[in-house]
């Protein structure tokens, strides 16, 4: 069995690739795919493990693939930011330019990273949990992006992003629904149980909400099941999951004003397909 460390993870595993992969992988895998809900598993205060297995018989293995260990770190950092792209290939407005971020981690620099890729930003918005980490953060990813990065409050980052990603670890509500422009798409990524959230109830109802699966949404995303158990939103405010948006069996954004919100969760699909690419890219002797 071969081993690959976090770097050779990340130079095998291309984004751009990855965004196409997974785009094919929702549109035509995903009603063969076999993978049951994420297991979680608490192990300690701080800590959840997390297991997603996968068996999709039309990529060569499994979710725990036999011939093929991974460091996962960096797999999970560019496949999630690569299914963000995917969402906002097909619900932002062409013309959105301006890129706000929430978070000043791992995925959020995944995400900056990741997303210009399916859209031309010009501006790029950093809110981090303290002024000094945002201005910090801004100043470390500004020449890397060769884009303009600030620092900015959470309303700034709210109303004036065109794309707006929640990569944090909050339990409660980052912002003020009411703040969102028409016309925005959001990308909420970093909660995933059923009690914690980056949004408030009012950014749900006003949004036309997709996730990765309904299945993890209906378990996990505590973003859509609080405001459904207040009657805020009933489970028919999921207007669809991936595959239904990329094979187009449901429409995306219907107007240059609606808001969009993609709910990720992660599945274990998108883990395989990435491992896939990742053996790929070895057997042709990049690694």
């Amino acid at each position: 069995m071969e081993i690959l460390s976090e770097e050779q993870v990340e130079r095998l595993l291309d984004p751009a690739r990855c965004i196409t992969a997974l785009e094919r992988a929702f549109r035509e895998n995903f009603p063969g795919a076999r993978m049951p809900t994420r297991i979680q598993l608490p192990a300690g205060e701080r800590c959840v493990m997390l297991l997603m297995p996968c068996y999709d018989p039309a990529l060569p293995g499994m979710g725990v693939k036999p011939r093929l260990l991974l460091a996962a770190r960096r797999l999970t950092e560019i496949r999630t930011a690569a299914a963000s792209a995917l969402a906002t290939r097909f619900l932002a407005r062409e013309d959105a330019r301006t890129l706000g971020v929430f978070g000043t981690g791992r995925q959020a620099r995944s995400h900056l990273r990741i997303l210009p890729l399916v859209r031309r930003f010009e501006r790029v918005l950093v809110c981090g949990s303290t002024p000094d980490q945002s201005r910090q953060f801004a100043r470390g990813i500004e020449a890397e992006l060769k884009v303009r990065v600030e620092a900015a409050e959470a309303r700034a980052c709210v109303e004036q992003a065109d794309v707006l990603c929640t990569c944090t670890t909050a339990s409660e509500p980052l912002f003020d629904g009411s703040w969102i422009r028409p016309g925005t798409h959001l990308n909420l990524v970093g909660a995933f149980q059923p009690e914690a959230r980056e949004v408030d109830d009012t950014t749900v109802q006003r949004a036309r909400v997709v996730v990765d699966t309904y299945d993890g949404a209906m378990a996990e995303a505590g973003d859509l099941l609080l405001p459904m158990r207040r009657g805020v939103i009933s489970r028919e405010h999921l207007a669809a999951d991936l595959h239904q948006l990329v094979s187009g069996k449901k429409p995306g954004r219907s107007s240059a004003e609606e808001i969009t919100l993609f709910k990720s969760l992660g599945c274990a699909l998108e883990d395989l397909v990435a491992a896939s690419l990742v053996a790929e890219a070895l057997g042709s002797g990049k690694g």
